[in-house]
């Protein structure tokens, strides 16, 4: 084989459309985009344009809101917890942190501001964790089992409007 007799697969490389390059090649004069109008020039965006009548994303009202402030956490339950102790991934005996549980893949600290502990199953070993948050009912199944969870972020009081 020399390097002259190199070719491509057949069918490999798309040949391009030449626009523009006479009558008879069916592409010709307009290149294929009709004559004159918007459409016809460069740089047209007409994605919910509706011919001057009111677009339908202005004729329906806005639903709900987005709060730009609020703070997603990644759920813990107490059952996959357990599950990391039998497993050997986690140590009962040492105090358990966020950094602790991501690096036992029991969380995905990416996009979220931190770890929530929920009471989904049960925990048997007495264990000190410090999460973001936690659940009065996961704080009351770790506390029962002898163990103490601190959070981070503190828990949101709500009193009753003065009258």
């Amino acid at each position: 084989m020399k390097l002259n007799d190199l070719r491509d697969n057949p069918g490999s490389r798309l040949k391009s459309k030449r626009l523009g390059r006479g009558i008879g090649s069916g592409k010709g004069k307009t290149s294929g985009k009709g004559v004159k109008g918007q459409k016809a020039r460069e740089g047209v965006s007409l994605n919910g344009f509706e011919g001057g009548q009111l677009p339908i994303y202005r004729r329906l009202p806005k639903r709900g809101f987005h709060n730009v402030n609020r703070k997603e956490y990644a759920p813990l339950n107490l059952a996959s917890l357990e599950a990391a102790f039998e497993d050997g991934k986690l140590d009962a005996s040492k105090p358990i942190n966020e950094a602790v549980l991501r690096d036992a893949g029991l969380v995905r600290l990416g996009k979220v501001d931190g770890v929530r502990l929920l009471a989904k199953g049960t925990i048997t070993r007495a264990i000190t964790i410090e999460v973001s948050g936690a659940s009065v009912a996961a704080i009351a199944a770790v506390e029962q089992a002898g163990g103490k969870v601190t959070t981070l972020v503190a828990a949101k009081v709500h009193e009753a409007p003065a009258a």
